[in-house]
């Protein structure tokens, strides 16, 4: 599944194939060779016992999808930006270095691509179909002598190419003919159709000009997917809004805003794993709201801390605003998670500096009775614990489950609630924990979500059904709105050949 650009759905469409196989016994997987994102997810790591590494979001969701295991087979380079022009390398899961943008290629781009064609390889022995996904547009002419997810991937895997262009964008016709065009005469071979996502209006205006590219293109287009997001968590970095900007999650319940409950998450300047909080922006009347860090918090009613890939930069950036300031002057439920927890301890030490190379150990915001020691080592593993349902996790029961992807270890000092992993630490309605992933705990998210209602002073809405199933409904999108002529393309059909 290529694309003409980022952000057309690719991740979506790969997601609702292999949930559209799996309803038919089809053993399939996915794979994305090259990925960069600050949205990881922890993965097996093959042949080893009990080892864990770091995958992107859309690899993980897409395994769910296909109900297999999340191994980092699905996604053995993971690209994730750290700032100052820099990317931390992590191949089959593991951390390599840290390195500049333009000599990346210079100094792993052999040791990526050999590993990426291992993992192809690993996959392709043990499943009848590989759904792999390329990066940004597949037409990046600069780039086509060493692109990983697209051009490399598509012949060392000898694929077959589906082209997804976005029509909300505008000028999905010329997207789609100009990217092929584009392609190197081998891939331009290898394209057995095109897909058309995200359309709103009458489909009947639409079919002249699908008409048309059929004719120009001599490829045939495969389907009109609408515009309905059937809720799978994002990873591309246009899901989160700008630093500085406001960015408004769960507006699309149908409450009055009068009758719903504010979650104010700051904007790090180097936010990462934002997708923590889709799933709490899922409850009925809540809203999740980016907030620059001069906010005042007014209009909050509660405060979650997300992930940063720099905790002690955006620590910073967040003091030279004021937004610590504000933060302790809050007095509704705050959640802190991975680095937004470190920032709400009494310090960290040995912190690195960036663009300095020091270390030094810098105040945290002090609402927690916790300090930090960063080290070296990454700690990278899934979790499964009791809840102990203390404020603001009040009625909260059963297990959490979730990942830890972190650097540093925390020690709570003196005798507190710890109410998730060891290490997690609640004081006064404020938590702070490493588990990413919390709020995909139904429990836990509805008990946020009624510490907010309880701040704002208005009772939860009424809760109608269940929650739906994302995976289902992506397999349900595809599936209704491919052409039934092109199913065999996609392995629809029956058994894959």
């Amino acid at each position: 599944m290529a694309g003409t650009a980022s952000h057309v759905g690719k991740s979506t469409v790969v997601a609702g194939l292999l949930r559209a196989l799996s309803r038919r016994g089809v053993d399939a997987a996915p794979f994305k060779a090259q990925n960069m994102s600050n949205n990881a997810r922890v993965a097996v790591i093959p042949g080893g016992k009990d080892a864990y590494g770091e995958i992107g979001v859309s690899q993980a969701v897409q395994a769910r999808a296909a109900e297999v295991t999340p191994t980092t087979d699905h996604n053995p380079v993971l690209l994730k930006p750290s700032g100052g022009g820099e990317s931390q390398v992590i191949v089959q899961g593991r951390a390599r270095a840290t390195v500049p943008a333009g000599t990346y290629y210079e100094s792993h781009w052999e040791t990526a691509r050999a590993a990426a064609i291992e993992s192809f390889e690993r996959l392709a022995a043990t499943h009848d179909v590989i759904v792999a996904e390329g990066a940004g547009s597949i037409a990046e002419i600069n780039l086509a002598d060493r692109d990983l997810a697209n051009v490399e991937t598509a012949r060392f895997a000898d694929a077959r190419i589906v082209l997804v262009g976005d029509i909300e964008r505008g000028g999905v016709f010329a997207s789609l003919y100009g990217t092929l065009e584009l392609l190197p005469d081998d891939l331009r071979e290898r394209v057995v159709g095109l897909l058309v996502n995200k359309f709103r209006g009458d489909r009947s205006l639409l079919d002249p000009g699908l008409c048309e590219l059929e004719s120009k293109t001599g490829r045939p287009v495969l389907g009109v997917l609408p515009h309905d997001d059937p809720g799978l968590p994002e990873e591309d970095s246009l899901s989160a809004p700008a630093v500085g900007d406001r960015g408004v999650l769960g507006e699309e319940d149908g409450i009055p805003t009068a009758e719903a409950a504010t979650v104010a998450v700051p904007r790090w300047p180097h936010l990462s794993n934002a997708t923590d909080l889709e799933p709490l922006a899922s409850v009925p009347g809540v809203r999740v709201a980016y907030v620059p860090l001069d906010a005042t918090l007014a209009t909050a009613d509660a405060v979650v801390l997300p992930g940063t890939k720099n905790t002690v930069d955006d620590l910073r950036a967040a003091r030279e605003e004021g937004f610590d300031d504000t933060l302790r002057s809050f007095e509704g439920p705050i959640v802190g998670v991975c680095g937004g927890y470190q920032m709400l301890g009494e310090r960290i030490e040995n912190a690195h500096v960036e663009g300095t190379g020091s270390v030094d150990t810098v105040r945290g915001f002090g609402l927690l009775p916790m300090k930090t020691v960063f080290s070296p080592e990454k700690r990278v593993q899934r979790r499964s614990c009791g809840v102990d349902p203390v404020p603001p996790l009040r009625g909260a029961s059963g297990r959490a489950t979730g990942y830890e992807i972190h650097m540093g270890t925390s020690t709570v000092t003196g005798d507190h609630p710890e109410p998730l992993e060891p290490g997690s630490v609640a004081q006064d309605g404020v938590l702070g924990t490493y588990l990413h992933g919390l709020f995909e705990n139904r429990s836990i998210r509805r008990a946020f979500g009624d510490a907010a209602f309880g701040a704002a002073g208005i009772s939860p809405p009424m809760e109608t059904g269940t929650d739906s199933d994302p995976y289902e409904a992506a397999a349900d999108l595809l599936e209704t709105h491919l052409s039934d002529q092109y199913r065999s393309l996609l392995h629809l059909d029956g058994t894959p050949d």
